[in-house]
């Protein structure tokens, strides 16, 4: 690539022993390279800060938080880091190199994936999560861009870029929200306390996006997603995805909640739970019973929204018609377009019948005799009316009395409040000095127990003091009955339950006294009440295991005690052998803790000791003058032997300080040459004193600006006519006679009490 033959970077050799061959990834803060360990000839991954950064003491300390965090991590789904490096112009971490891509591309790839490689990503997801948490560490930053995937399909979280240790501070060092805007958990979101609980929401946005192919918010605007994640309900998957397990969208909205009080508590519970799901993908969790509702019975108007919201009140005799003129006409009759006379009332063609306009009229004419007085008739008349006016008066009467009478005591009347939902007890302390509660009934309901679900005078119904309301309380949701299914046969047992208005979690134990495939237990035991949609632990029989034995302390065993113990117990043993000084043969370390149950022929690893003293690695640093010119290399030597020769370095980009890295056991004093690559001049730079099982050293003596100044690595330096090290006969080598001390005709140089402090004359050949 273009970009690779520009990168300065590219072709250089870090600390002599990382040679960078190709960039591979760009970040925001660092760059990551593909490099060869030369040492250990391996391929490995170097991400080095940007240079833009270098000097930006926020962006070191996030930088070098990485390095910390991943230090402590050790786990088959977390990338290894191997080594680190610091100094003034260029700074680093060297990790693992994964030959895969990462799970973004993967998931655009594939689009839509199923729910078993789903839960394959996500339970591994989850096992790097709970090892990186039960080291108080936090990631707060997981995405699929984050997650490398190999070919085999193993799963590998990287990037702690932003991880910090969580014991330390919930909050972000700048009090911001850290974490890409798509997977942030709403308390990321607002800036809140962080801990693994965050961690948590993001896998339940990636297993979201990974099952139905989109993400539960996304906008052009990052402000507006990070919004949603704080207010906006999750979108049901399964509106994305109709044939989603109801087992799998509850564990996605448990791990999504917006309160971190009401998600997965940890990375262990949810995958317990992905793991009760591949046991039984048609099981529920009852996390959410309003998913398990029936499908509302359909609107006989639902073909036409538009009329669902028409009025079909049915005309009756007592309501005014519309358009009666135009349809009636009291003195002609109605005729058809034929001239043919009805009777009977006209059709309307909207949709009913309209009665005659003219009240009293009658179909049939009545012949009655007529009379042969007025008289009668004419004071029944005038009974009436007079009966019917008094009444009238006497009714008047009486309302002015009445009203009269409120008016006098309007300071004791008030609208009747509403007391539905309210606890009987709380509503007769609130309001009972105002008017009467009187329990009329007890009932089941949908409301919750001992709460007033109806009452007998309208909210807002004027009432004065003392007056009697009736209200009816609930019992609660009616009990079903949890029937003692112990022994049945599973199918058997969850069809009973599961029509009883419960749920079912299945859960699976080996047990040698129930068959497989029958109920071994219940939790809560039948026969029960319990309220509908509770949630049934149901324990199902794996039938016998195989037979168990506990795992001795093999630790401090000889291999071969080891063996024989092992053997007795039908047990298998994997030797690998380590340099440590304990005796050849010696049991170090094992993989399963003594005492833990394993099945017979289960393979056991131990770590047995090799009788060799395990080398140590030690760094020694040597300092840069800054006005260093060139291009140098350092030898270490012991008694004339070199001992570690290191790699190459610019000075432009190791300004300051550069360093050795030599291994080696017990105590060695140690000579260092600087050597010019240029012109091949050498000179002695210092002596160091180094204790390696303590990985530690001693500087005896030091002087760099002098060592520069004679291979004329100094600018504006004169160029030396001599070699200042070693006879002519060993140019390249400390005199083999005195590896340790210097010339006799080197007094100028500093006495061993000054080891570790430069003189103030140049060192004189």
């Amino acid at each position: 690539m273009e970009k690779d033959r520009n990168d300065k970077n590219i072709g250089k050799k870090l600390d002599g022993r990382y040679e960078i061959t190709a960039l591979i990834g760009e970040g925001g803060m660092a760059d990551v390279y593909r490099a060869t360990d030369v040492v250990d000839n391996k391929t490995v991954a170097v991400k080095i800060l940007k240079k833009e950064f270098a000097e930006n003491e926020e962006f070191l300390r996030r930088f070098r938080n990485e390095s910390k965090a991943i230090a402590v991590l050790s786990h088959p789904n977390i990338v290894k880091i191997y080594d680190v490096g610091f100094s003034e112009r260029i700074q680093f971490i060297v990790m693992e190199y994964i030959d895969g891509i990462t799970l973004n591309e993967y998931m655009e790839q594939q689009g839509q994936l199923g729910w078993k490689d789903a839960s394959h990503f996500i339970v591994q997801i989850l096992r790097a999560l709970q090892h990186a948490h039960s080291k108080g560490i936090v990631h707060r930053d997981i995405k699929p861009q984050n997650i490398m995937m190999l070919r085999d399909g193993t799963i590998k979280v990287m990037d702690f870029g932003i991880a910090k240790f969580a014991r330390e501070d919930g909050k972000t060092g700048t009090d911001k929200a850290i974490g890409t805007v798509h997977y942030i958990s709403p308390e990321q979101a607002r800036g809140g306390v962080t801990d693994a609980k965050s961690d948590i929401y993001s896998v339940g946005v990636m297993l979201y996006e990974m099952l139905t192919g989109k993400k539960p918010f996304d906008t052009d605007n990052p402000v507006s997603i990070a919004v949603m994640h704080m207010q906006a309900k999750v979108p049901l998957p399964s509106t994305i995805r109709p044939d989603i397990q109801i087992g799998l969208e509850e564990i996605i909205l448990k791990a999504m909640e917006k309160d971190p009080a009401d998600r997965y508590q940890s990375a262990r519970d949810m995958m317990d739970d992905l793991q009760t799901f591949k046991e039984d993908p048609d099981g529920v969790f009852g996390y959410y019973p309003e998913l398990f509702e029936e499908e509302p019975v359909q609107d006989m108007f639902e073909e036409d929204d538009n009329r669902k919201n028409r009025n079909y009140e049915p005309i009756t005799e007592e309501r005014d018609l519309p358009f009666e003129d135009e349809y009636y006409d009291d003195q002609q009759p109605y005729y058809d377009d034929e001239e043919q006379y009805y009777d009977d009332e006209p059709y309307d063609d909207r949709g009913g019948y309209y009665r005659a306009a003219v009240a009293g009229a009658d179909d049939e004419e009545e012949y009655e005799e007529e009379p042969k007085s007025l008289f009668i008739p004419i004071l029944s008349a005038v009974i009436i009316v007079v009966t019917v006016v008094a009444g009238i008066l006497l009714t008047m009467l009486i309302w002015n009395m009445i009203q009269g009478n409120r008016g006098m005591n309007t300071t004791n009347e008030f609208k009747m409040p509403s007391l539905i939902g309210m606890d009987f007890n709380e509503a007769t302390i609130q309001y009972g000095d105002k008017i009467k509660i009187v329990l009329e009934s007890s009932e089941y309901s949908e409301y919750e127990k001992d709460k007033i679900f109806d009452q007998d005078i309208p909210v807002n119904d004027p009432v004065a003091k003392g007056d009697t309301v009736n209200v009816r309380v609930s019992l609660g949701a009616k009990k079903v009955l949890l029937q003692n299914v112990t022994d049945w046969d599973y199918d058997t047992a969850k069809s009973t339950i599961v029509s009883a208005g419960l749920y079912v979690d299945k859960r699976s134990a080996y047990d040698p006294t129930v068959e497989k495939g029958k109920v071994i237990s219940t939790d809560p035991q039948g026969p029960i009440e319990l309220e509908p949609g509770s949630y049934v632990r149901v324990t199902v029989s794996l039938g016998k295991n195989k037979d168990t034995v506990p795992v001795p302390n093999f630790v401090g065993m000889t291999w071969d005690l080891a063996n024989t113990t092992a053997e007795s117990l039908k047990l298998t043993l994997a030797k690998k052998e380590v340099d440590d000084a304990a005796k050849e043969g010696t049991v170090l370390n094992q993989n399963v803790l003594p005492n833990e149950e394993v099945s017979e022929g289960s393979l056991i690893e131990l770590t047995v000791s090799s009788g060799k003293k395990k080398e140590q690695s030690v760094r020694i640093s040597f300092n840069v003058p800054p006005n260093a010119k060139g291009k140098f290399h350092i030898v270490l030597y012991e008694g004339g032997i070199a001992r570690a020769v290191g790699g190459q370095f610019d000075v432009d980009y190791a300004a300051g300080v550069t360093s050795l890295l030599v291994e080696g056991n017990e105590t060695a004093d140690l000579v260092a040459v600087l050597i010019n690559d240029e012109n091949g001049k050498e000179a002695r730079i210092g002596e160091y004193r180094v204790d390696f099982d303590n990985k530690s050293y001693e500087t005896l003596r030091s002087d760099s600006n002098a060592a520069f100044e004679q291979v004329d690595g100094l600018k504006g330096s004169t160029p030396a006519t001599t070699t200042t090290v070693a006879p002519a006969t060993q140019p390249t080598e400390p005199p083999a006679t005195q590896p340790t001390e210097p010339p006799a005709t080197q007094a100028t140089e500093p006495p061993a009490t000054q080891a570790t402090e430069p003189p103030t004359e140049p060192v004189v050949t």
